[in-house]
């Protein structure tokens, strides 16, 4: 009986000790994401880069279970492999596991995309990979990586998290106009010149910018913001950059010193600004100031709190996502032994098909702050599911990354595929319309977690 109750006082003081030196702490992260002059981007060769770099930002998380990465990159997207493997460089700078670490892209066009998926099936057939070509993005990979170790040993404690919230006027609108049908009459894309587009009503859209503040004692250290939109006003210009979003950014970074802004895109698939911009290049600075406008409102209205580790913590599920019918794999591998426009499309089609074949799962992730949930889905997500998750949990604050694994492209809702449109095309997404049923039931879950 001593020995028992020797035992269990010995348990309480270990117990008391770990709860006293439990603190949760984090550290801001910065890189520079831009290729060198001459790489492929997305769409043309690079000449030069902007007055503003592209950047791969973040924060690194400690004190609730292995470390969490969660970081943002102004490149067009991170797909298949490239995307197991850029998560891998950085949990091993941070000493984590892959499925604690999210990563998204802005979806800016002027801007490179890794896809080592996609670039071993086109090498493999003795054909160029293009912009997929992995020596563009590893340089940049690696230095946010180098960033990533930087910053994990320059931890300082988190004491606080904030969210506020505010609406962005006369910058998102939904993509697919519809006709008296219900189907999609038009797509109204990121720059319409057709007045007549630009006249039809702004249609479903998140309104809000959501911004999630992280403090240590009275210093605000990083805001995380989270707006859907694609990020287009113009592109095919030759020079990197990160577009209107790149430039709000760089606004409330100089409104708020010494406090690191990381924006996130949210479930942007088939929203753009086309309502608000016909493509001219004054529109650019005209957009960056409403969606920063609205960052500055959504910080005056934060609600800080107090955290500590009790509050913190991260699920992850492994879904496998159905691939759409028209991906046939022999099809694929045929036309590309024809080389066309559509040849950098069919290889990434292909890539999909490979990894889907391989049962290569996408990781869908929610991280939890006291009454906060964020959450990290794939794709070109479409702007119902960023709703739809705040109505599983109202009693909840809930912001959604989307752009993780560029892999799937365009991801609609099941109603969505039956209606037309760009986003839904052959061309355009690579999951069938059933992948409602997988993600919705996985988003409940996540945001279930006690």
């Amino acid at each position: 009986m001593l020995l028992a109750a020797s035992c269990r006082l010995v348990l309480a003081l270990t117990l008391s000790t770990l709860s006293t030196c439990a603190q949760l702490s984090f550290a801001p992260f910065d890189s520079d994401a831009t290729p060198s002059a001459g790489s492929a981007l997305a769409y043309d060769p690079m000449t030069a880069a902007g007055d503003l770099t592209l950047r791969c930002r973040g924060v690194v998380l400690h004190g609730s279970g292995q470390p969490i990465v969660l970081a943002a990159i102004d490149w067009i997207g991170v797909a298949n492999e490239s995307h197991d493997a850029f998560r891998d460089l950085l949990a091993a700078a941070a000493g984590t596991s892959r499925s604690r670490v999210a990563i998204h892209a802005l979806h800016q066009h002027d801007a490179p995309v890794a896809d080592s998926t996609s670039e071993h099936v086109l090498r493999s057939r003795g054909l160029a990979p293009g912009c997929f070509d992995s020596a563009i993005v590893l340089p940049a990979m690696l230095r946010a990586s180098n960033a990533v170790a930087r910053a994990s040993t320059l931890l300082v404690p988190l004491t606080h998290v904030g969210w506020g919230e505010a609406e962005v006027s006369m910058v998102a609108s939904n993509r697919r106009v519809p006709g008296t049908n219900g189907a999609v009459r038009a797509v109204r894309y990121t720059a319409t010149p057709d007045p007549l587009l630009r006249a039809a009503p702004e249609g479903l859209i998140d309104p809000l910018v959501v911004v999630v503040g992280l403090w240590s004692h009275d210093k605000p250290l990083a805001v995380l913001s989270y707006y859907a939109t694609h990020p287009q006003s113009y592109y095919r210009t030759g020079i990197a950059n990160p577009d209107f979003p790149g430039i709000a950014r760089f606004l409330r970074d100089q409104a708020l010193p010494g406090t690191l802004h990381v924006h996130f895109n949210g479930a942007g698939g088939n929203i753009g600004a086309g309502k608000y911009n016909d493509g001219n290049p004054t529109n650019r600075p005209v957009l960056a100031r409403r969606l920063a406008h609205g960052m500055e409102r959504a910080w005056n209205s934060i609600r800080k709190t107090p955290v500590s580790p009790a509050d913190v913590s991260w699920s992850s599920e492994a879904v496998q996502l159905p691939l759409a019918t028209h991906l046939n794999p022999d099809e694929l591998a045929a036309s590309l032994r024809r080389p066309s426009p559509a040849l950098y499309v069919q290889a990434a089609q292909l890539a999909f098909v490979q990894r889907r074949q391989q049962q290569a799962p996408t990781d869908i992730s929610c991280l939890r702050l006291g009454d906060i949930r964020i959450l990290h889905l794939p794709g070109e997500l479409f702007v119902e599911y960023q709703l739809a998750a705040r109505l599983m949990r109202p009693d909840l604050r809930v912001a959604m990354a989307a752009y993780g694994d560029y892999g799937p492209q365009y991801i609609g809702t099941e109603k969505a595929y039956s209606l037309g449109g760009y986003e839904t095309e052959p061309r355009s997404s690579g999951v069938a319309p059933s992948v409602q049923r997988t993600l919705f039931p996985a988003l409940q879950r996540l945001l279930s977690q006690p």
